[in-house]
Order: structure tokens, then sequence, then C-alpha cells
């Protein structure tokens, strides 16, 4: 019997238990277990405008982001509501924060709050932990005119929330898929993509009329249900083509046609349960591996090429999200894991050889964006 196939049989001996923890185990942690001690970085002076190349992250297990020098440490933080989850940041240096209480705006230049969005969704009281309700993915239209935020919905399926940027209200809600994961935009601005983890999909939502579609990616198929732990987390829009790219325990990358709706699969080499992905500007796929489920390796970091070959980094502990630096030659890659095990910092990777150094960041820190 084969490992994925082991799992699926022991998921299906205890349902009632894996339904309750929803495939990505349970929403405790040893918050900074394990981080080397490292200095923080000098907060920056009110008024002083917050340097090219900062990190910004949200800070899940508390009610802030924070402001990280790449190379120091935390510089300074803002409140923006209870768990923050993803963020996004436009051109003109607003960020855009999904919190279980509305998405929080805030001037990255100033580091000041200048709004909080409440859901039209009633997500009921704000929580935390990995199944807590409110935003999830979050992400902009390239012209920075809207905003569209995965609502997690407890017990029920997720809703994406489409904001009016400059009036700062929500204009329109679409139904999606169970716990919204990732939301990622057309590069054209034409399609809104919702990674459905609770419902092993990919909501496709038209920009302009709004209308959804489902795409089942499901390339282990769908047995274990809200058990199960091979599910979507997130994606990459693919340059060139705008296929969807969702990595899958290591070894399977799932490639979804969103106008066609067909998903092909190619391998992978990291044997691991993977979430967070990002794309380096070359076209280079970034895939954070968070440890083994059962059996398999531990944590890394795999760097796909164009062409699909890879070269799996590992990390030291788990992960969840990642961002690369602007010329491509950095990858910060944040701690705050959904699951159990997650730790207060960041690893920065040296992308030409693998060489890694953690960095203090924040509270269990999930989104990150390079300012």
């Amino acid at each position: 019997m084969s490992r994925r196939a082991r799992k699926r049989s022991v998921l299906a001996v205890v349902p009632a238990l894996l339904a309750l923890l929803g495939g990505c185990g349970t929403a405790g942690g040893a918050g900074g277990a394990g981080v080397a001690p490292a200095p923080s970085g000098t907060p920056l002076p009110a008024g002083r405008p917050t340097p090219e190349g900062t990190l910004l992250v949200a800070d899940f297990g508390a009610d802030t982001v924070t402001f990280v020098d790449p190379e120091r440490g935390p510089v300074g933080s803002v409140t923006v509501g209870t768990a923050p989850y993803g963020l996004a940041v436009g051109p003109d240096g607003t960020a855009w924060v999904a919190t279980a209480e509305g998405v929080a705006v805030v001037d990255t230049r100033t580091r000041t709050r200048v709004a909080r969005i409440a859901y039209t969704t009633d997500t009921g009281p704000a929580g935390t932990g990995e199944y807590r309700g409110g935003g999830m993915g979050i992400a902009l239209a390239p012209d920075g005119s809207r905003a569209y935020v995965g609502v997690n919905v407890p017990g029920g399926r997720g809703v994406l929330e489409v904001i009016d940027t400059s009036a700062r209200e929500v204009t329109a809600t679409v139904p999606v898929g169970r716990r919204p994961f990732d939301v990622d935009v057309a590069r054209d601005g034409g399609e809104v993509y919702v990674s459905g983890h609770d419902s092993f999909d990919v909501t496709v939502v038209a920009a302009g009329t709004l209308a959804p579609r489902r795409i089942e990616v499901a390339p282990y198929g769908t047995e274990g249900g809200l058990g199960s732990w091979l599910k979507p987390h997130y994606a990459a829009v693919r340059p060139g083509d705008g296929r969807l790219l969702l990595p899958f325990e290591g070894e399977r990358l799932a490639v979804v046609d969103p106008r066609s709706g067909t998903v092909t699969v190619e391998p992978m080499t990291a044997d691991t349960h993977q979430h967070g992905t990002a794309l380096t500007a070359d076209g280079r796929l970034l895939v954070v591996g968070t440890g083994a489920v059962e059996e398999g390796e531990g944590p890394s970091l795999t760097v796909r090429s164009p062409a699909g070959d890879e070269r799996v980094y590992p990390l030291d502990g788990p992960h969840e999200d990642v961002a690369v630096s602007r010329d491509g030659r950095t990858a910060y890659v944040t701690g705050g894991y959904t699951r159990d095990g997650y730790w207060n910092g960041l690893s920065v990777v040296d992308l030409s050889d693998g060489t890694t150094r953690r960095l203090p960041a924040g509270s269990r820190p999930l989104g990150i964006v390079v300012l």
C-alpha cells in the first residue's frame, strides 16, 4: 500500500475527529520555540518613511502587522484586528489586511492604520486559530481599484467579498468554496481565483459579472472529505499562459486551465506537505514544504524552474508562506504555520545556494510581502 493510500486509510478510520481538525491540524503551537536569538532592528521613528525592501508580515498570533528589516528584524507594528491572515499591497503603498474582524487598510509609508472595513457576511464572533471566521486569502486587482478577500464562514461555504478601494466599502459578495486559503487575480484582471481548501476546488470568478465557476482540483481524489490532508492550499498564476499552479505533498503539481477547467498533473520531488507559493520575475515557482504528515521529508523550500527542474532546500522547523526579493535572489519564508509547531520568525533563504538564516518577525507570521 502506498504512503498516500495508507494516509487515506488512516483518515477513514477516524472521520469524526479529522472532520474537526479539517486536514491541517490543531490551532495551537509553541510560538517562538526554536528561534535562534537575534537582535531586533531599531524602531523606525514616527514620520520617517518606511524604507523600500522592508518586509510586512501578518501576525496571526496577535492583532498586528509587523514591519521587518530583512537584516535586523522587527522595526515597528500596527494594530489591524484579530488574527490577521493574508495581506496585499498596492503600488501606492496601501496594504489591505484580512483579519477576523474585517479588512484593515494600512498606509505602509507612515505605518498607520487608516480604516477597517467590516465584512457583510456573518462569520460569528472574532476568534483566533486556523478555523476562525473572517478573511483568509486576499488580492488586489492590477489597477488597485478592487480588493478581493476570501471570507471563511465556519461550518459553511466561503464567500468572496469585493471591496471598492476608493470608497472603502464592500460592493458585492460571491459564494465560493470552503475555507478560502488563497485568492489570486489574472494578470489582466479579468478573473479572480479562490482556492477552497475544504472543498477541493478553485472558484473562478469573472471580474466583470462576478459569475462563479467551480473547478475541482483533487489530484489524489476527495476521499476523506473534510478530514483529508490532500487538499489545495495556495496557488500561483503562471506567467505567459495564465494557468494556476497548485502544489500537493511535494509529489504532484496540479496545473489548472481556468478557461477550459482542465487539470493536468506534473511530478514534484520534495515529498512533504506543501502550503505557500510565490513566483520570481523569471518564472521560478517557490513552494513551502511544511513537513511530513505521516511519512516523507521534513520542511523545505522548493525552487522549480519553468522547465520543471527542482532544487529542494531543507528548512529548520515548520513554515507557511513565502515572498521573494525584487532581485529574485532571496526568499523570505514565514514561520507562523497554521498547525502546531509554529514559531515567531522568518527563514531567509539565499536562492543561489540554499544557505539559510533565521530572523525574528512578529507573532506567528503568516502572510508576507516585500514593500
